[in-house]
């Protein structure tokens, strides 16, 4: 075989005959991928690219008006018999630069039948339409004449000298935000404020508009054009945008991975400023707005662009740190070839990689891209059906045809009539119908494990917690944390000199009203009544002090484990009426409490549920029986313990006014499961963890609707 491809091709008489060129308007340059030269195909007059294998270039050069395909295709087979591209090959190529509107032809109608079997490209472009809903792009205005005026500014602003004023900026910001990241933490928790919001959306246009900009600037920098800017509508949101591809053709891999970063890093430098503002100024609208943009900037933005899975920046930089050139569109052909070489059977199905690092790349990209595509825009589907129920519909529909329909459409028409299966179809066929058949019969057929589960909290049956009942500093303590102890065993001394002064000045005077009592007995009766009553009064004031120096000595409550990690650290320290010191645990019978939500409450009301397991963090390896559990068929706002909400690092989301974090934002259920006792795990009151559910199995398909009903009710009611 020469080339990549087949040599020969079925349907090589379609073309052999064809003249066809390269416009007059396409540049061609070379670039350098991996020590291997490529060069690249541009048309300034609709600003496409086009990258070529140098085997692939030596044929496309020679197109000419004057001479037929198969003339040229033969010349290179004589040329270069090894490295001349196969029929298949030719016949493909031809096929792209068609697309791309870089070929020149007589006669249109006559080449538009010879790519017929590459009208899924069409397809694709057509799906791309229907899913650009959520990125729909408006050009507004050509910015290079703006970019040429001020090449003087960029040129001082992308320079050696602007990296480095840029690096000590951030690492003096970066000082800054740490040196201040308990108030940062603290803001951060009412981001999505709904006095917030407004803030947030400028700032996230302004960090926008400036991430657009930087990357027109260093494109410009180094030699590319920018002849598009405008606004795209991501999820309905307008966002500023540009163009610039006219960088896929510098040949530099430095330039355009500085290109591809620019924008990341133009965001950087907003948010180093960003900070410095914050941390100058008060409360305010431009403290709030500057915090909103160093949010955006240094997290939501750089985390969302940086993401090689989507074709956005941290793609296109991938791809030329690998030196794979298209690394999306390549990854497709190569998962292709994978189903057709060792599925289908077809032994001429060749992989665009060249070495087997590069195969092990595309086969990644290609399977993560594939499932993170489908994730992220699901959760944009749900997103904005959430706020614009219609428009959601409509966008879910689309996605179902183009995801579900079409690809089912075209594959198969690809197994009945694609030429590549012309050999092999039957097993294609089958292998195809046989797989369809496997996936059906375990998704609806065969029963799956069925579970949920619950965070929640490890608690002892019996345990009290220990306050002072008097205010004082704290003297000595005389129990450590972690002994047993039982009822009475005193656990930490107080002192109050104040009380002690209080205590005898009280004591001088009951003294004093006893000797004027003693002189009043020879006197009339109007005269000792009241001295009889400020003693009584004396009296009970003496016991009340009395009884507040015993409480100095805090006891214990109950018989059990004295639990008090910070007691070591209290001496010297003034501790208010009613300060918690610690608790007394008495571990006899554990059990953990469970915060069920509304998504999973039905599986408890349903009573399916098998059997179930606690597993406690930092030791998810081991199970813990649990004996007994009892659900509360009422619901419940307040948490257990502020470990388990968003506030502390829980998974169950607090309202945003709840300062203690205890507030859920929706109602859940709780439920008490007795635990089995494990020789080698011990227990700690207030331990976290997660309770497992296990349901009757059912097949995965009924598993899904039950979630997608459960998904439509809660958030649409349908």
């Amino acid at each position: 075989m020469a080339g990549a491809g087949k040599t020969f091709s079925e349907s090589w008489h379609r073309i052999t005959d064809q003249k066809l060129s390269l416009r007059s308007t396409v540049e061609v340059r070379k670039q350098v991928f991996r020590g291997e030269r490529w060069y690249v195909l541009h048309d300034p007059f609709n600003n496409s690219f086009f990258r070529l294998r140098p085997e692939a270039h030596e044929f496309v050069i020679r197109l000419r008006p004057d001479r037929t395909v198969g003339d040229v295709w033969e010349e290179c087979l004589q040329r270069n018999p090894d490295s001349a591209p196969g029929q298949e090959h030719v016949i493909q190529l031809l096929a792209q630069l068609y697309f791309a509107n870089l070929l020149h032809y007589e006669n249109p109608a006559d080449s538009a039948k010879l790519f017929e079997r590459y009208r899924e490209r069409k397809q694709r472009e057509l799906k791309s339409k229907l899913l650009s809903i959520m990125f729909i792009r408006l050009p507004l205005f050509d910015p290079e004449n703006l970019l040429k005026k001020i090449m003087p500014v960029i040129r001082s602003i992308v320079s050696p000298a602007g990296a480095v004023l840029w690096l000590i900026t951030v690492l003096m910001a970066g000082k800054v935000f740490v040196d201040h990241f308990d108030e940062a933490a603290v803001q951060a928790q009412a981001i999505l404020a709904p006095d917030n919001l407004i803030f947030l959306y400028v700032s996230l246009v302004l960090i926008k508009t400036l991430h657009e900009f930087g990357h027109a600037f260093v494109c410009k920098r180094f030699g590319g054009e920018v002849h598009t800017m405008g606004i795209m509508l991501m999820v309905f949101t307008p966002l500023p945008y540009m163009d610039a591809t006219s960088s896929w053709s510098f040949r530099s891999r430095r330039e355009r991975i500085l290109v591809s970063s620019a924008g990341m890093i133009f965001e950087i430098l907003a948010a180093s400023i960003a900070a410095f503002i914050w941390v100058a100024t008060g409360p305010g609208m431009i403290h709030s707005l500057a915090y909103n943009m160093m949010f955006i900037a240094s997290v939501s933005t750089v985390l969302f662009n940086i993401n090689p899975l989507l074709r956005f920046d941290g793609y296109y930089i991938l791809s030329d740190l690998l030196d794979i050139p298209n690394l999306h569109s390549r990854s497709r052909m190569h998962l292709r070839h994978l189903a057709e070489y060792y599925l289908f059977g077809c032994k001429d199905s060749s992989s665009p990689a060249q070495t087997g690092r590069e195969a092990s790349w595309l086969t990644a990209f290609g399977v993560l891209s594939g499932i993170y595509r489908v994730v992220i825009f699901t959760a944009i589907i749900l997103f904005v059906a959430d706020r614009f129920l219609m428009a959601g519909l409509i966008m879910a529909l689309i996605c179902i045809i183009s995801w579900g329909v079409a690809p089912f459409i075209r594959f198969a028409i690809y197994l009945s009539s694609s030429p590549r299966l012309s050999r092999t179809r039957a097993r294609a066929a089958s292998v195809s119908f046989g797989a369809l058949a496997v996936i059906l019969f375990f998704l609806s057929v065969v029963p799956f494990p069925n579970r949920f589960r619950a965070p929640g909290i490890l608690e002892a049956e019996s345990h009290v917690r220990v306050v002072n009942d008097a205010p004082g500093f704290v003297q000595s303590v005389l129990v450590s944390s972690g002994t047993d102890v039982k009822s009475g065993t005193p656990l930490i001394a107080l002192s109050d000199h104040e009380l002690e002064l209080e205590i005898v000045a009280a004591q001088a005077q009951f003294k004093e009203t006893l000797a004027l009592q003693m002189r009043a007995r020879d006197r009339e009766q109007s005269e000792i009544d009241p001295i009889l009553s400020r003693l009584e009064t004396l009296e009970k004031k003496l016991e009340k002090l009395d009884k507040q120096r015993r409480s100095l000595l805090v006891r214990a409550r109950q018989t059990g484990t004295w639990v008090s990690p910070r007691s070591s650290e209290m001496k010297g320290t003034w501790l208010a009426r009613g300060t918690e010191i610690g608790m007394i645990v008495n571990y006899g019978e554990v059990r953990f409490t469970a915060v069920v939500t509304q998504d999973d409450a039905s599986n408890l009301f349903a009573g399916d549920i098998a059997s179930a397991e606690v597993r406690l963090h930092g030791q998810g390896n081991t199970s813990l029986g649990v004996s007994s559990y009892e659900f509360i068929p009422f619901q419940f706002e307040k948490l257990p313990s502020a470990a388990l909400g968003w506030g502390a690092g829980g998974e169950i989301p607090v309202s945003i006014t709840d300062e203690k974090g205890l507030e859920t934002a929706e109602p859940f259920f709780e439920v008490f499961a007795l635990l089995n006792r494990h020789p080698g795990i011990p227990f700690h009151h207030g331990r976290s963890g997660q309770i497992r559910f296990y349901l009757n199995s059912e097949p995965l398909i009924q598993q899904w609707l039950r979630k997608f009903r459960q998904v439509l009710q809660k958030r649409y009611q349908i």
